[in-house]
């Protein structure tokens, strides 16, 4: 049958894909959508992938990396938005997006609702917790401000400080409004904190985060993690001074105090110079005043006792007799003392006379030989009667005495050996025994002697036995064992009669024989 013609115009995939595409690109072009945001996914490749949804539609969008680097907030999934973009599609997955280009909160009311979200998240961390705030240092030597270098804010600082207390102002620029406000103000924090003591640049002792007024959209910058968790972290005492007193961002409670105003700030980092010179004169007035009143209380304490306390020449008075009269004993003490030793002395040497130690030195010489004389018979005593010993022990361990001792080891060795193979003949013997009975047990269980006896066994075609002449079917292959060979046979049914039983058929082999399944014994 052949296919009826037609004019209608063939296009490709690609073709349609491609004119719808710029079909909706020319249609909508450059539009502002507005809605709450639902799934947002961030690839590996920077891009932001997102939907935005209302009660009954869902839009898918995308944010390429460039501009998802300075939007000023970035999507948040509940937030409500207005998108600002171009609509388009995607051929390769035929579906429709937008390419957002801008992204800004849907009012004051979703960015308050983004703040409050975002502040239950921080504070859930710890990050606002009093035990982490620190104390201000009472007389800073560097003072560090994170503002802008070119606003008013900057001057109202310095001015505060150098009426206060002239010192070192370290300041590090920053935005305080815009797209990139909370990443330089978190940097120019850790910063900060990264100076080493003793380093070119000095490390301040108290940092200063600093802005003017201004509306929620204008100080979101000081809401973002990135400033908080780098207030959080500070290890130089930080104080926040963001607006005007009525105003209030996160950073004001991640910091360690926060100031109602930048002029406020100086105020409570650096104290009045004048009111600690002031305050350094009364306290040197009381101490030399208290100074002058100790020392006169002691003066007239010293006097009253020096009073009370005898004379210099009296309290030595009865010391100096008592050593006179020692030292006029002592005298007398040595001669008396002298006298004995030399009497002691005299006894002595008149006890050691040479002729004394003369005998002295006999005697001992005499008791010195007879004790050499004993110990020369008791070593001779010793070495004979070891000799005596050792010649006792060489006379067992002769020649004849070892083959007598190798002989009777080897005859008992042979004797062992001899029972050794009597023990396996016998053992063997046992076990072939027990193996001809069992051989014999198996011959006679075996089926091979009951085929010789006129049996069959039928086996269907899978070689299982046939128990049942009731499950041959009609028509089955059968396979018959006898005790001289196989036989393949085909079961016929019911009707068909059985063969004469004194006629021997004579079967080919390659083609089986006929039998009915009632003709069939059964061994098992």
């Amino acid at each position: 049958m052949s296919e009826t013609p037609s004019n209608v115009a063939e296009f490709s995939v690609s073709e349609i894909s491609f004119s719808i595409k710029r079909t909706m690109e020319d249609t909508f072009g450059y539009v502002r959508v507005r809605g709450e945001l639902g799934r947002i996914s961030r690839p590996g490749s920077g891009h932001i992938y997102l939907d935005l949804k209302d009660d009954r539609a869902v839009l898918s969008g995308v944010i390429w990396r460039g501009v998802a680097s300075k939007l000023k907030i970035q999507p948040e999934q509940g937030l409500e938005v207005i998108a600002t973009g171009k609509i388009t599609t995607f051929p390769g997955q035929s579906k429709y997006q937008m390419v957002i280009d801008a992204l800004e909160p849907a009012g004051a009311g979703a960015l308050m609702a983004l703040l409050e979200e975002r502040k239950k998240k921080l504070a859930a961390e710890g990050l606002f917790a009093e035990e982490r705030k620190q104390l201000l240092p009472p007389m800073p030597r560097v003072i560090g401000v994170v503002t802008s270098p070119t606003g008013a804010v900057i001057r109202d600082i310095l001015h505060r400080i150098s009426d206060r207390f002239p010192l070192h102002v370290l300041v590090w620029p920053v935005r305080v409004q815009g797209e990139t406000s909370g990443a330089e103000v978190a940097n120019g924090i850790r910063g900060f904190n990264a100076l080493e003591d003793g380093g070119p640049i000095p490390r301040p002792d108290v940092a200063i985060v600093a802005r003017g007024g201004g509306s929620i959209e204008d100080l979101w910058g000081f809401n973002e993690e990135a400033v908080v968790r780098a207030a959080a972290d500070s290890a130089i005492p930080l104080i926040s001074a963001v607006g005007h007193e009525t105003d209030w961002t996160l950073i004001d409670l991640a910091a360690d105090v926060r100031a109602p105003t930048p002029t406020g700030a100086a105020e409570i980092a650096v104290p009045v110079k004048a009111e600690l010179m002031a305050m350094v004169d009364d306290r040197s007035r009381r101490l030399n005043s208290g100074l002058v009143r100790f020392v006169t209380g002691r003066r007239t304490e010293l006097r009253a006792a020096s009073a009370a306390l005898p004379a210099p020449q009296d309290l030595l008075a009865l010391p100096r007799q008592k050593f006179d009269s020692l030292a006029n004993g002592l005298e007398r003490a040595l001669i008396v003392s002298t006298r004995n030793h030399r009497s002691g002395f005299q006894g002595l040497a008149s006890r050691l006379s040479p002729l004394l130690l003369t005998r002295l030195s006999t005697k001992a010489r005499q008791d010195l030989e007879q004790a050499s004389g004993r110990q020369q018979r008791a070593l001779s005593v010793a070495v004979s009667q070891k000799r005596q010993s050792f010649e006792a022990q060489a006379a067992r361990l002769t020649p004849a005495r070892l083959s007598q001792q190798t002989t009777l080891g080897k005859e008992r060795m042979a004797g062992l050996s001899e029972r050794l193979d009597r023990a396996y003949l016998a053992r063997v013997t046992q076990e072939k025994s027990k193996l001809d009975g069992l051989q014999k047990l198996l011959k006679s269980l075996s089926y091979k002697d009951v085929l010789a006896r006129g049996y069959a066994v039928v086996r269907d075609e899978t070689g299982q036995p046939v128990r049942s002449a009731a499950s041959v079917s009609p028509g089955a292959l059968l396979a018959i064992e006898l005790a001289d060979g196989n036989l393949a046979v085909i079961a016929e049914g019911e009707g068909a009669k059985a063969a004469p039983r004194k006629t021997k058929a004579k079967t080919n082999k390659s083609t089986p024989a006929k039998i009915k399944p009632q003709d069939q014994g059964d061994l098992f």
